[in-house]
């Protein structure tokens, strides 16, 4: 009785625990406060590119070692037997004949005839196995390298590969903060678009209430009242138009700084004119040693002057140190353990290899070498070139964006001016819905030109502060 009425409690427990198990492996979603620093932080710690960039410069620590080996002693260690099920058989000239006949003839043995014995002109050959069933062996190898040009360069380029590895990192979290600043800014604008919009339906509202009532008290006609109602349907479908816009927006940032989509984030800097205006100034020296690309091309372009002396070592001998010891035992029988003998070898030598000629195989790797020397040194003079055309263009751009974001600034205070004026003289009765209805239109195109040069002015000076190496 007790066990039917344990069982669904039982039951009950298993699924609360295997519910908390699902629940615990399933990530809750999480609110980010993120002000733009936060963000390329978070980037640089989960955007995919960056990681793998961080590992490229682990893979070459790791290559780094590999150099690093060869020059160190290689120990190496080996044991093994040997077994004849025919021993190998060797043939040579019977000198066992040879031997007896000479000592017969020196001792004057005579044959049955009486006469001296006479040793043949030709004894013929032996064919006897030699060696034992069973071999065995066990020793230690070493060899250094006393003297390799290429493998000495390589150290020396070990500095300079870290140092490119740690470019290509910076290269790669350059262009991923470049990116982070354009949709993390776009969407800080889009909030103060939203807010425009909220207001302009707020406006549209009022005015399509003020207009209906005029209708029935006969001051106003259907149409006035229409029109206030598409212009507010308009308004509407503009805010979720502009929202899902926004939202898809969100779904970039987080997908560019490696966030998981379910989570939220909430940006905490705000955009000013004056925020724009201020923190670069416009200069006319910039250095292109500040230009991550052109710290990467310097890194290139030294690990390749290392690579065209890399292959001009390879003229020089090379000289390594060589010595193996060894244990070696011989059997008939697979009894090595405990019983017989094991004989020593020991031997130690040194190589010196000259090279003489290889069909030109190292001087086509040495013009290959500064070939690619060559190119590099192209690429910087080219790279150079197009910092010098992106700060121009930058420069110019962020110039002109001031100038039309002040002009679209004031041509949207006087368009709401023109509002407000429109919506007095309605509610005084001596204005028309036309005339406020217009008003409106204008205000709403003067924001809109407005929202677009203010985003235009942001990605100037982005484009500015990348293109003069000072993106912060």
């Amino acid at each position: 009785m007790n066990r039917r009425l344990n069982a669904p409690k039982a039951i009950l427990i298993c699924a609360m625990i295997l519910a908390a198990g699902r629940s615990s492996a399933q990530k809750a979603p999480e609110t980010h406060l993120m002000s733009i620093q936060d963000a390329v932080t978070y980037a640089y710690k989960n955007n995919v590119q960056v990681k793998n960039a961080l590992l490229d410069y682990k893979i070459q620590e790791q290559t780094n070692r590999n150099i690093t080996s060869q020059a160190y002693p290689q120990v190496t260690g080996n044991i093994g037997t040997t077994y004849f099920p025919y021993v190998p058989v060797q043939s040579f000239p019977n000198f066992i004949s040879a031997g007896t006949y000479q000592v017969l003839v020196n001792e004057g043995v005579k044959n049955g005839s009486g006469q001296p014995i006479v040793a043949p002109g030709d004894f013929g050959f032996i064919a006897a196995p030699f060696g034992t069933k069973w071999n065995a062996s066990a020793g230690v190898t070493l060899s250094q390298i006393l003297f390799d040009g290429q493998v000495f360069v390589g150290l020396q380029a070990r500095k300079t590969a870290l140092t490119y590895a740690t470019k290509n990192v910076e290269v790669t979290q350059e262009t991923i903060k470049t990116n982070i600043y354009k949709v993390y800014y776009q969407l800080v604008v889009s909030q103060t678009q939203m807010s425009q919009i909220d207001a302009n339906i707020e406006r549209a509202s009022k005015l399509l209430n003020d207009t209906r009532e005029l209708y029935k008290n006969g001051f106003a006609e259907k149409l006035d009242a229409d029109r206030a109602e598409v212009q507010l349907a308009n308004l509407q479908t503009q805010k979720l138009t502009t929202q899902r816009s926004i939202d898809n927006g969100y779904y970039g940032l987080k997908l560019l700084i490696g966030m998981p989509i379910t989570d939220s984030v909430v940006l905490t800097d705000k955009i000013t004119e004056q925020r724009i205006r201020e923190g670069i100034p416009i200069e006319s020296d910039y250095k292109y040693t500040d230009r991550k690309e052109f710290q990467y091309l310097e890194a290139t372009n030294l690990l390749n002057e290392y690579n065209v002396k890399r292959y001009k070592a390879t003229y020089l001998p090379t000289v390594n140190l060589n010595s193996s010891f060894a244990k070696q035992a011989f059997r008939g029988q697979f009894n090595f353990i405990g019983t017989g003998d094991w004989f020593t070898t020991w031997n130690i030598g040194a190589t010196i290899s000259i090279p003489i000629f290889d069909g030109f195989f190292r001087a086509s790797n040495v013009e290959k070498a500064k070939l690619q020397l060559q190119q590099t040194q192209n690429q910087m003079e080219n790279l150079k070139l197009s910092i010098d055309n992106e700060v121009l263009t930058a420069r110019n751009n962020f110039t002109a964006s001031i100038t039309t974001l002040e002009s679209q600034r004031k041509n949207m205070d006087l368009a709401e001016q023109v509002y407000n004026q429109s919506k007095k003289k309605f509610e005084a009765g001596v204005g028309s819905t036309t005339d406020i209805t217009t008003a409106q239109t204008d205000l709403i195109t003067a924001q809109t030109n407005f929202i677009n040069a203010l985003y235009d002015a942001v990605l100037a000076k982005i484009d500015y502060a990348k293109a003069v190496g000072k993106l912060p």
